[in-house]
């Protein structure tokens, strides 16, 4: 009976892993791509809040706020420095 269970796990312990490793895997690449999504979006907006708030000049501070935290995160996922300088040039606006 030991003998048989033994068998058995060796066969099945290799079979669950590996299944248990391509699930990991699978899991990763949905991840990914929603963080991808995400940055892309918040790419977007900061895009048009950048363009609307330079335009009008001015920036109220509700829309600071906003613009802080969706840089923010698109800074922690990874986001390039473009948004960097756009950054710079929503924090010189005044504040309405």
């Amino acid at each position: 009976m030991n003998e048989f269970l033994m068998t058995t796990y060796t066969i099945a312990l290799p079979i669950v892993l590996g299944y248990i490793v391509w699930l990991l895997k699978e899991q990763r690449k949905v991840r990914s791509a929603n963080s991808e999504g995400t940055k892309c979006l918040l790419r977007e907006k900061l895009i048009d809040y950048h363009d609307k708030y330079m335009e009008k000049e001015a920036i109220p501070s509700y829309a600071l706020r906003n613009w802080v935290e969706m840089f923010n995160a698109y800074k922690r996922l990874g986001g390039n420095g473009m948004i960097d300088g756009m950054d710079k040039e929503i924090h010189d606006l005044p504040i309405i």
